[in-house]
């Protein structure tokens, strides 16, 4: 298919040109222009001769070559319609033969030119022969053999992704079942022959990928029972050969998941994986960490697969448990300890099942040891340096591991209180507290405790389990808690002593003859030298506060002055958790005093704030103002009381004395954007925590968000306006006709506002304020259908919607989409609020109308928006939504939409589809229609743009690796 000498040499001179600038040190736009060009020419029709030619080309860089098999692959997966099919079998032989030049590599170019070959062969039916073709081509030359090793491995798994090819499902099927399973003996035996042709091939890991990637294809019982599984477990001895020996048998393993039906295969697997246990222990004394991790993983895939023989049959499984067991009691170092989690998750499912008793009476020993090596691993390190403050030597990438491992392992203790019960797990770590108290507490002091690794592990590994204690407990939380809030002042151990007794407050709750000391310890911690135990102690008040708040109702006035003495200490986090605790005590006061306690709390906050208003005209001093203003919005949440109807609400009497304060910082700051969202919010929240009861209060919110939204056209005052429209909804108990109007007028100005808006600024320039227009107007469809469908706004803001489109953001677009939805649904005969009105609703005539009316005016536009949008910028996620607009048309003008696919699909760039394919479309489409299957549309239309976009849209691969460092081939 190549061109030859000068006109090659002219044909790919531009690609290699375009390819040495991506390579070069030149600036970003010509490295841009070059990137454009070479895109667009892996998509062209003439690259399929300038692709041989450079992979022909004697004079032609490795680079260049590779890009070009990297560029021919994506031009048989996706582009083989450019082709005639007369051509398919000299592409094929010409690809064979170029496959036969690159036998010796490099590598990389070698699999890409396999995978070529694969993805042909799936898509050329016609060829039946393919195994014997290949192996007949270039099996016989031992230097081919990594050829046909290579190719035999991606065949299965390019078969496996063939949802990205071009063929119909049954055409696929077919196709799976002549190249997989009509081939899967010859290739276990080629494999065997292989395997024993010389010591090397038993050991290639070549061999071992083949026989990984065949492992679900080829019967599992004519692998273990072949020679190949001493291959296999032969192979997990040769350091050349580990690697891949342990992918392929955790393979195999993971095929024998459904034991019932492989028990055969089990039987025979489980001896063989037992011998390898004393590989664990050989490893982990010599320190080959690689052995370790692969061993490790060995066992934990064994056991996860096998997971239900073990809970039936315990005691002849108990070697792999304790198999699992040994190798996380000898990591030292942490690497293959995660392999276990899983495991240790999923036995316990099964063992605390009444039906698995015995079994779990049988491990219980098993994972009391599991508990001892859990905490053990939990130790901080000692560092070398002796430096306390370093405790990873500088090493932060193994200390974030660590700190993740820690949580996993948390996890895995509260599986083990779920085994053995909570008392025995937290027996162990009151042991080893008690111990460490008895042995280095005589000499702890304030600068010094000595072995405090082993003091903050056991705290550590007590508040992990803190959420599967019971707050009846009575053994060892009792014996605990005295222990904890005398624990010395060393900054890890402070942390974690605070945190613990944060997990514990329902227990504290339950036994209030404990909670004075744990606050005295926790208040204390507040005036620690360390920012993190500063943060622990607020985190830890707020759980005190909200679990044992009953506890602490009559305190109103001393948590008032700690809370107002530590407050403007505190990062914005801590102010916000502490302020969470007190709201959450004020919550649980009688109605009649709400008022008094709002104004206590809150006026030493308002104040601040006027304070920081005043002074806030940088950007760092605008933020703190935001982070201060969320304090009020908290005790809204959290200070709701109970007041009867048509009572003056004490909060909302607080609300009203503050809202000109927040209405001023408004005003005053209507450019920044943190300080209006923190308003808004706490707006909100007044409407959904005190609802109809700030009904004298309305007139003035809903002026200052009118007011507001016009002026900064930020989104957050929509947000606010869709709280309105929600609690004062009609329908609501306490909602008149007269107030329902009033709502639906302030959003028609909202509205009115918002398109504004989108006629002065581009899309682009709007994206929050387009999602939350779109997410109040699903609210004004659901309880004020008739007024805004029969609206003159509705067709600007339907216009709105088909314009929001074009974003490339996904919030906004799945908004405008779900709008989209809802309001095409009022289109037909039943109502979609019938359940705000009466079961047996219909749409009345006139709404029904002026929603087709609306389609026929605007859907040709919206169908191009969306087959656009799906076919090259929509986010995966908008998918569903997008095509069920779509339906939703279908389903109310079906052969009006049809002909707008028509318009959009004849619109396409020529070469991007076949007319076949175009065509095909069209008449399915068509097809389902007649037959009343619209529903069946949906899956065309997500099949097509898919298969549009991964073509013609989607990246192809070969550019991103030229920006990358130079290659490393490998023969």
């Amino acid at each position: 298919m190549a061109a030859n000498g000068d006109a090659a040499q002219q044909a790919f001179g531009p690609v290699l040109a375009a390819l040495a600038t991506m390579q070069s040190n030149v600036d970003r736009a010509q490295k841009g222009q070059a990137h454009e060009f070479l895109e667009q020419f892996q998509k062209s029709a003439e690259a399929w001769n300038t692709n041989f030619s450079i992979l022909q080309a004697a004079d032609a860089a490795v680079e260049a070559k590779l890009f070009a098999a990297t560029t021919l692959k994506g031009k048989i997966v996706y582009d083989l319609h450019q082709l005639p099919r007369e051509a398919l079998p000299p592409l094929r032989d010409t690809l064979l033969g170029v496959l036969a030049a690159f036998r010796a590599g490099p590598k990389p170019i070698r699999m890409q030119l396999c995978v070529c070959l694969a993805n042909l062969a799936i898509q050329m039916t016609e060829w039946k022969d393919v195994l014997q073709v290949i192996v007949a081509t270039l099996g016989n030359d031992p230097e081919s053999i990594p050829c046909v090793l290579d190719f035999l491995r991606v065949l299965p798994e390019e078969v496996t992704e063939g949802r990205k090819i071009n063929l119909t499902e049954d055409e696929l099927i077919e196709r799976t079942k002549e190249l997989l399973e009509d081939n899967a003996q010859q290739v276990l035996a080629l494999l065997g022959q292989y395997s024993r042709s010389s010591e090397s091939a038993a050991k290639n890991p070549q061999l071992m990928d083949c026989i990984n990637a065949w492992t679900r294809e080829v019967p599992l019982n004519d692998i273990v029972n072949s020679p190949l599984l001493d291959t296999i477990l032969n192979g997990l001895s040769a350091d050349e050969s580990f690697e891949s020996a342990v992918e392929c048998i955790c393979a195999v393993i993971r095929e024998t998941r459904d034991v019932d039906e492989t028990i055969n295969v089990i039987q025979t697997l489980y001896p063989r994986i037992i011998a390898l246990r004393p590989k664990i222990e050989q490893s982990a004394e010599e320190e080959d960490t690689e052995v370790f991790k692969g061993i490790s993983r060995v066992f934990a895939e064994a056991g996860e697969a096998w997971v239900v023989l073990i809970s039936r049959m315990p005691e002849q499984f108990r070697d792999l448990v304790e198999s699992v067991l040994e190798s996380a009691a000898r990591d030292k170092e942490r690497d293959a300890i995660s392999f276990t989690f899983n495991f240790w998750y999923e036995l316990k499912q099964y063992l605390t099942l009444d039906r698995y008793m015995q079994a779990r009476l049988q491990y219980v020993d098993v994972y009391s040891k599991l508990v001892d090596i859990m905490i053990g691993h939990l130790e901080y390190p000692k560092p070398e340096s002796g430096d306390e403050k370093d405790l990873f030597e500088g090493d932060r990438e193994q200390e974030e591991k660590f700190r993740e491992f820690r949580h996993q392992m948390g996890d895995v203790l509260k599986d083990c209180c779920e085994v053995i019960g909570v008392t025995e797990c937290l027996q162990k770590s009151y042991n080893l507290i008690e111990q460490w108290v008895s042995t280095y507490g005589p000499q702890a002091s304030a600068n010094n405790v000595p072995e405090w690794q082993k003091l903050e592990a056991p705290l550590f590994s007590m508040r992990a389990m803190g959420r599967m204690v019971s707050p009846e407990e009575n053994i060892m939380l009792p014996r605990l808690m005295p222990l904890i809030v005398k624990i010395p002042d060393q900054e890890k151990v402070r942390f974690q002593a605070v945190m613990a007794l944060g997990r514990y407050t329902p227990w504290t709750a339950e036994h209030p003859e404990t909670l004075q000391p744990q606050l005295d310890y926790i208040m204390a911690a507040f005036n620690h030298s360390s920012r993190e135990v500063v943060r622990a102690a607020a985190l830890s008040f707020k759980f005190f506060c909200n679990d044992c708040a009953n506890l602490l109702k009559d305190y109103i006035p001393q948590l008032q002055q700690f809370y107002a003495s530590v407050l403007d200490r505190l990062p914005p986090s801590s102010q916000e958790e502490i302020t969470d605790g007190v709201a959450s005590v004020l919550s649980v006061q009688p109605a009649e005093n709400a008022y008094e306690h709002l104004k206590l709390y809150c006026t030493p906050v308002m104040n601040t704030l006027m304070q920081m208003a005043q002074n806030a005209t940088d950007d760092p001093a605008k933020l703190a103002l935001a982070d201060k203003l969320q304090l009020i919005t908290i005790f809204i949440q959290w200070v709701q009381p109970y007041v009867g109807p048509g009572q003056p609400h004490p909060a909302v009497k607080y609300c009203e004395e503050v809202f000109p304060v927040l209405a001023a910082i408004a005003e005053s700051f209507h450019d920044c954007t943190p300080i209006l969202e923190r308003v808004c919010r706490c707006w909100r929240y007044m409407v959904l925590s005190y609802r109809t009861a700030m009904a004298p209060l309305l007139p003035q919110l809903a002026d200052k968000l009118a007011a507001g939204f016009t002026v900064s056209r930020q989104g957050c005052f929509l947000w606010a306006t869709d709280a309105i429209v929600r609690e004062f909804a009609p329908g609501v108990e306490g909602v008149d006709a007269q107030m329902t109007t009033a709502v639906y007028s302030f959003y028609e100005a909202q509205a009115t506002a918002f398109l504004r808006a989108l006629s002065e600024l581009s899309p682009e320039q709007l994206p929050d304020v387009i999602e939350d227009f779109f997410r109040l107007s699903l609210d004004i469809l659901m309880f004020y259908p008739h007024q805004a469908i029969l609206s003159p706004l509705m067709t600007p803001i339907l216009s709105a919607a088909t314009t929001a489109l074009t974003l490339l953001k996904e919030e906004p677009l799945i908004a405008s989409l779900h709008f989209l939805r809802d309001f095409l649904s009022y289109g037909g005969e039943s109502s979609p609020t019938s359940e705000y009105d009466n079961p047996n609703a219909t749409n009345p005539p006139e709404i029904q109308a002026a929603v087709k009316q609306l389609i026929i005016a605007r859907g040709e536009e919206l169908t191009q928006r969306i087959m656009t949008g799906m076919m090259y910028t929509f986010p995966r996620d908008c998918f569903p939504d997008a095509s069920g607009v779509l339906l939703e048309m279908f389903a109310l003008m079906a052969p009006q939409v049809a002909m707008w696919i028509k318009t959009t699909v004849g619109m396409l760039p020529a070469g991007s589809i076949s007319p076949q394919e175009a065509e095909r479309l069209l008449n399915n489409i068509n097809q389902r229609i007649a037959s009343n299957e619209i529903r069946k549309i949906r899956t065309l239309l997500q099949d097509f743009t898919n298969s549009y976009r991964r073509r013609n849209v989607a990246p192809r691969e070969g550019l991103g690796r030229l920006e990358a460092s130079r290659f490393r081939f490998n023969g």
